[in-house]
């Protein structure tokens, strides 16, 4: 179901074309490592990331109350329970799955990928017509071993995979 489409030796070169812009750089620099060390998000971290990825559902986000928040991403980033630590995120207003995968990627101590259609396809894989479960810790799985083979952190082989896709979709 999941196959890479270009050499993995080329991960790097991929990930390196990949433009991080200042809000990606601040949530990787700053407010990443700050959630991982206090353990959970903040409503303006939160909000950061969330629009970040996705600014369609920007009134449903900040209508999050800020303890709702902290509870919740403290509940999933301290879980060991897979399907506990996706689910609980999207408990919060308008974070779908896609969305809490972006949270996890960046907050959680664990690898975890984006999931994205652009990711997707440069893996081979179709997106279902509703993400679950099963197909997230499917990709979750393949990701992790295909970083681990490759010796490249997930951040890496994420732009990676998205920017191949942007560049030969």
């Amino acid at each position: 179901m999941f196959s890479l489409r270009f050499d993995p030796r080329a991960i790097e070169f991929w990930a390196s074309r990949f433009p991080d812009g200042p809000t990606a750089l601040r949530i990787m620099n700053e407010i990443a490592p700050r959630t991982r060390a206090r353990g959970y998000l903040d409503k303006a971290d939160f909000l950061t990331i969330c629009e970040w990825n996705s600014t369609r559902p920007r009134k449903l986000y900040r209508a999050n109350a800020p303890d709702f928040v902290r509870e919740i991403t403290r509940a999933a980033f301290a879980t060991k329970h897979e399907r506990v630590r996706i689910e609980v995120l999207m408990l919060l207003k308008g974070v779908s799955m896609a969305t809490a995968s972006v949270l996890l990627h960046f907050c959680s101590t664990d690898p975890y990928p984006i999931l994205d259609v652009n990711s997707l396809w440069s893996l081979q894989a179709a997106p279902p017509r509703k993400y679950d479960f099963d197909f997230w810790w499917q990709y979750v799985q393949v990701t992790r071993k295909l970083a681990k083979q490759a010796r490249v952190d997930m951040r890496t082989l994420d732009r990676a995979l998205w920017q191949y896709a942007q560049e030969n979709q």
